[in-house]
């Protein structure tokens, strides 16, 4: 393990993305807008762009040959594809166990969860009945999880699924994947300051964003050494983006931290998932192993 390649990467990809975000920051612009949609997609990318120029320019040595961009067909790109849906419908479960929580036919949460960042009367817009938008929504994020979705998340993914996974093997399955799941989360906190993924509670978003970002990672790791693709990453990353925002709808009475993929529901979800893994699936045989 490079440790001084590691810390490069890692210096440069929170050094120029904290810059940039700043630099929006500074600009005036509202989160929550098309512009601010439009930077989130561009700082998906800086991952990519700093593994490029560490492996290529700095260590001169090939990109995608060495991290994975291969277009390995098997099961485990459709375990990408599949799992975030279970993931979505057991946090549902689990919230609806909160107390406070409650089952809404008229899909009231998603208004509850997104406040100020939807106008008003959005739900009543929408040309379905609530619990059909929920369906049609769901049937949307299976289209885009794995086509646009995914190729804005393998502007990350090459960084941290790639790179990161390749050059940290050595220190173990669970390490590994501890390690990026922390780099990961820390990288989404100037997002989160200015209101992404927990509106109204950017402060302690950071720490659930960071918590979250740990207990996926492994899941990440898993999935990608199995399909031997940084692709399979990517279209978990993709479709989890797609649907995560779905188990939040049907809920009255959620709150970001709570509630929801990315709240305390999500998290138990998580957990179960990562010590399934833990008892099952073996991985610290698989990072003995080459891959890639």
């Amino acid at each position: 393990m490079d440790r001084k390649k590691i810390l490069i990467f890692v210096i440069l990809t929170l050094l120029i993305s904290w810059i940039a975000a700043g630099l929006f920051y500074l600009s005036g612009l509202e989160w929550g807008t098309l512009y601010a949609t439009a930077f989130a997609v561009v700082y998906m990318f800086f991952p990519l762009l700093c593994t490029i120029i560490v492996q290529k320019f700095i260590y001169k040595q090939p990109v995608m040959k060495t991290y994975g961009v291969n277009t390995n067909r098997n099961k485990w790109l459709l375990v990408a594809w599949g799992l975030p849906v279970l993931i979505t419908f057991a946090t549902i479960g689990v919230s609806l166990l909160l107390p406070g929580v409650s089952y809404s036919s008229e899909m009231v949460g998603i208004t509850e969860y997104l406040g100020d960042y939807l106008p008003e009367g959005a739900m009543e817009e929408m040309p379905f009945s609530p619990v059909l938008t929920f369906w049609v929504m769901l049937a949307q994020g299976l289209i885009a999880g794995p086509t646009i979705n995914a190729v804005a998340a393998f502007g990350e993914e090459l960084g941290w699924r790639g790179f990161l996974l390749k050059e940290t093997a050595s220190a173990g399955f669970w390490k590994s994947a501890l390690f990026i799941g922390f780099i990961w989360g820390i990288w989404h906190a100037p997002l989160i300051l200015m209101g992404h993924n927990y509106p109204g509670y950017e402060v302690p978003g950071v720490l659930m964003m960071t918590l979250w970002c740990i207990l996926l990672s492994p899941m990440f790791s898993y999935i990608t050494i199995k399909a031997n693709s940084v692709i399979a990453a990517a279209v978990f990353h993709g479709s989890i983006n797609a649907v995560a925002g779905l188990a939040i709808m049907p809920l009255a009475g959620s709150t970001p931290l709570l509630t929801g993929v990315m709240g305390l529901a999500g998290f138990l979800v998580l957990i179960v998932i990562n010590l399934a893994i833990f008892i099952f699936a073996r991985p610290e045989e698989l990072m003995q192993k080459e891959f890639f």
